[in-house]
């Protein structure tokens, strides 16, 4: 991604930006990336994926991401809320 997010960007864009990235990264249908989508369950990511998506994330964000911060990230909107919270910084 080479366009950094900025504060203030609404859910839809960043589950837009999302899609992009679970489908060029994991071949991930955009179509079945929805906020309840459950990442391990429903989309099948392994914890190394996860890795790979958080890694993702602070490319979008700009923002270092600790691992505290991702720890309770099971769903789609889970990741989109992160986001935000690395945005709000």
């Amino acid at each position: 991604m080479s366009t950094i997010l900025a504060a203030g960007i609404s859910d839809t864009d960043i589950l837009e930006r999302l899609r992009k990235v679970l489908h060029d990264t994991f071949e991930i249908e955009p179509a079945r990336v929805t906020p309840s989508a459950h990442l391990f369950t429903d989309l099948g990511l392994d914890s190394i994926d996860a890795v790979d998506l958080a890694i993702q994330v602070q490319e979008m964000t700009g923002m270092r991401i600790k691992p505290e911060d991702f720890k309770n990230v099971r769903t789609v909107g889970d990741v989109v809320s992160t986001v935000h919270g690395l945005l709000e910084r």
